[in-house]
């Protein structure tokens, strides 16, 4: 018995890829076997593979395939391109068997009994090697919107069949080493919803850049979701922290109660979306101004999608038999307000990855930045660069240049593989540019929004997106790529821990062996991604008019100004305890010098002007002044966040340069006051910084107070020594971290902490930097070393071999 042309989505599943393709087939998996799990999923019928070969077979539209593309060259773009034209424009000419045809007519009018008279369809293709483990690419074959009625409905099944056959998509299937008349297409004729009346978007099950596995990234932007995928927008993008979803806060059996780990909310640049043309089809307009502030989605919905996300993933991972990421799209329809999921497909990039090796990227020199995006890539390539602003004119690029354009669709795959990086004006991380740009392997830098204006064609030009920001440099500069294999990294009996300061940077590094984070910063977090004096906004009411406006911009979208900054502080801390979690991750609290905090906007009118701000206002020292205690308490609210909303309890925090035991006790005291308390939190531990000689002369007065102590090794070599770390050229040679004062100051903390059972470690710079330092500490027993993330991998083979030589 042949085939069936047609087929209903319940009547298929991921076991028919080969008659359905993978999008059809996994659509009819979710619909099949998900649905009972509260997913919502829009249903229609398959025009089937076996229906595209009959097609082709009926009427010698496969001769002509197979003669036209006979001797192509994929390099030669102009030929590419033409003869790829020729065979989509035989394709749409051509008119479908009777039998076939009948088949469709029959399939929609029974989709339109079902979903009513004229309903309206997408209509999307669906290739028999796409979306496989190891073959997908973003946006290869065409999808058509919003179309009604059975003859547009038959039309644009042949036009979705012939988009198999579009440069991008040949030049795909040449590069993957797949047969063109091997490879067929089904087409998928699936209900619309009518997000175009509201949202849309892309969500993935780990996190694109890294593959760290923690994560749903969520992207989302208003109306129909073509916008984001062809980088028109720049989606709004929420970060949820799977592990603690939908884990309840208590214990009880009688209160639901759970976590709502969004650790991230970032707005987007939403300026335009697209919706229902006027009669059929599609048209782009502008966005409202509320809708530009405004996030797509409500914390619900976010924890609503996330968590259809993580059961989708588990159910493809189990279907598989290994871990299965997923790559889905999401939309909200506008007249029922219900979410809906109207794709699901494996993620191909790091599904397939060695998890265990580890490759790093350092720049050994800077020069001038030209611009910046966002960082998409984790790497550092070089090149000339070409401006190309149409696709028309791709056949100028020249393998290993450096492609800068507005932005990218599918029709630029052919060259974009010959690029050395790419750099777009327009797009997120979820962009068509970005896409590609991951599965090629490629640096790219999108959204800058005038890369085209800054850089000239024959430029050379440097790319770095080892950090969440890229950065364009003028010139070629130097820069080293090592690659390590964590399994061959030894285990120490010390615990090597990390000091992380940028959260963007926190889910790569998770990768390195580590047993969690003994120094994070909040001073980077605050700087880079708040940028304005707490009190500030505290006091934002009586703020001058000027001040007022600049701070009304960097907080677009709050009306409460302190909860911006709470909200933003433990976002940052959260992408570093989620990174690491379940290992301890010790946060400190805010240690800027007034010089540093006076630089923040507002600044100027909080801070004096110290001769030294070293040993100034700083530290313990501010928490309860009463010029800066309502800060303080702003921190506080952060952690909280941190722990009793996005359930990452394991966040430790740490007290800075806390000169007396006194100024301790007031601050804890603060901390209890406020909600940040140990006696009902029995899992919250409070470190202090051992900075101070006066810390090391009355250790068990402190510990009395602290739960252990981290030695800043950098501070207590200046206040032992007297010696201004901050760069007195004249004196700073006279001695360092290996002097014997210093040396006896720690190993006398160190034995004081062992002997209480208190923690000790030490997140200096020192073992990083002198050998025989590393050996100090070993031998003087202590009990983890944080160290910087370039320095792990050969701090810790150094300290295996000093352990190993005193057994």
């Amino acid at each position: 018995m042949p085939a069936p042309f047609v087929k209903l989505f319940e009547e298929v599943s991921i076991e028919d890829v080969a008659e359905v393709g993978g999008k059809n087939a996994s659509l009819g998996e979710l619909i099949g076997e998900l649905v009972y799990n509260g997913i919502d999923v829009p249903g229609g019928y398959i025009v089937t593979a076996s229906a595209y070969q009959y097609f082709l077979s009926q009427t010698s539209l496969d001769l002509f395939i197979k003669n036209t593309l006979s001797n192509l060259d994929t390099n030669n773009l102009e030929q590419l391109s033409e003869k790829a034209k020729q065979i989509r424009e035989k394709i749409v000419k051509a008119n479908f068997p009777n039998d076939l045809k009948q088949a469709i007519e029959k399939a929609h009018q029974d989709a339109e009994r079902r979903y009513g008279k004229l309903a309206d369809f997408a209509v999307r293709s669906s290739a028999t090697a796409e979306d496989l483990p190891d073959a997908s690419f973003a946006g290869e074959h065409e999808t058509f919107l919003n179309i009604s009625g059975v003859d547009n409905i038959l039309v644009a099944t042949k036009k979705a069949m012939a988009s198999l056959f579009t440069d991008r998509a040949i030049s795909y299937r040449v590069d993957k080493g797949f047969d063109h008349l091997k490879i067929s297409l089904s087409v998928g004729i699936q209900k619309m919803v009518r997000s175009d009346l509201s949202c849309s978007g892309i969500m993935f099950t780990l996190d694109t850049e890294t593959g760290f596995k923690d994560l749903v990234v969520i992207n989302g932007s208003w109306g129909l979701g073509e916008m984001i995928v062809q980088g028109k927008v720049t989606p709004d993008e929420f970060l949820v922290f799977k592990p603690t979803l939908n884990k309840p806060r208590h214990k009880s059996l009688f209160k639901k109660d759970y976590y709502q780990p969004i650790i991230e909310k970032k707005i987007g640049k939403k300026d335009h979306k697209m919706v229902y043309g006027d009669s059929t089809g599609t048209k782009v307009i502008d966005t409202s101004q509320q809708e530009k502030q405004q996030f797509v989605l409500t914390d619900a919905e976010i924890l609503k999608l996330a968590t259809w996300a993580t059961i989708i993933e588990k159910h493809y991972s189990e279907k598989h038999r290994k871990w299965t990421p997923m790559d889905m799209e999401w939309a909200k329809d506008g007249k029922s307000g219900k979410l809906y999921i109207v794709q699901a497909r494996p993620e191909t990039v790091h599904s397939v990855r060695d998890y265990t090796k580890v490759i790093t990227y350092q720049r050994s020199e800077n020069g001038k930045v030209i611009t910046k995006g966002a960082s998409v890539g984790n790497k550092i390539s070089s090149g000339k660069a070409r401006i190309i602003m149409d696709v028309k004119n791709i056949s100028n690029f020249k393998k290993g240049e450096v492609l800068v354009t507005d932005m990218t669709d599918p029709n630029w795959e052919p060259v974009m593989k010959l690029a050395s990086a790419i750099i777009t004006d327009k797009g997120g991380r979820t962009s068509h540019a970005a896409i590609v740009s991951r599965e090629l392997g490629i640096a790219c830098v999108v959204g800058t929004e005038n890369s085209t204006q800054k850089v000239k064609t024959g430029m050379d030009l440097t790319v770095d997106t080892t950090g969440s920001e890229g950065i364009v440099f003028e010139g070629k500069l130097n820069f080293k790529i090592e690659e390590h294999d964590i399994k061959k990294i030894p285990q120490t009996k010390i615990k090597i821990m990390l000091n992380i300061a940028t959260p963007d940077t926190a889910f790569e590094k998770s990768f390195l062996p580590n047993k969690g984070v003994g120094l994070a910063r909040e001073e980077f977090i605050i700087a880079s991604n708040i940028g304005i004096h707490p009190m500030a906004l505290v006091n934002f009411n009586s703020l001058p008019a000027e001040l007022k406006g600049k701070i009304d911009k960097k907080t677009l979208g709050y009306k409460n100004k302190t909860q911006f900054y709470v909200d933003k502080l433990a976002s940052g801390i959260a992408k570093i305890s989620a990174a690491f979690y379940p290992n301890p991750v010790i946060v400190r609290f805010s240690d800027f010098k007034t010089n540093e905090y006076r630089s923040l906007l507002g600044g100027s009118l909080y801070e004096p002007v110290e001769e030294n701000p070293m040993i100034g206002f700083r530290g313990a020292s501010r928490y309860y002044n009463p010029q800066f205690i309502q800060a303080f308490i702003l921190e506080i609210e952060a952690i909280k966040k941190v722990r009793n909303v996005f359930g990452l309890t394991n966040t430790c925090t740490m007290i800075p340069f806390c000169r007396t035991v006194d100024e301790g006790k007031m601050v804890l005291e603060i901390m209890e006051r406020f909600g940040l308390s140990r006696k009902k939190d029995k899992s919250l531990k409070v470190f202090m910084m051992c900075e101070i000689p006066a810390n090391v002369i009355l250790a068990d007065d402190f510990l009395d107070i602290f739960d252990g102590m981290s030695i800043g090794s950098n501070d207590l070599s200046q206040l032992t020594l007297g010696i201004d770390r901050d760069g007195n050229e004249k004196i700073k040679s006279i001695s360092n971290e290996n002097d014997k004062a210093v040396k006896e100051l720690i190993k006398t903390v160190i034995k004081k902490c062992r002997q209480r059972g208190k923690y000790i470690g030490i997140c200096g710079q020192a073992p990083s930097d002198y050998e025989d330092f590393a050996m100090f500490l070993v031998k003087s027993g202590i009990e983890s070393i944080s160290l910087n993330p370039d320095t792990v991998i050969k701090t810790t083979l150094r300290i295996f071999q000093q352990e190993q030589a005193l057994i």
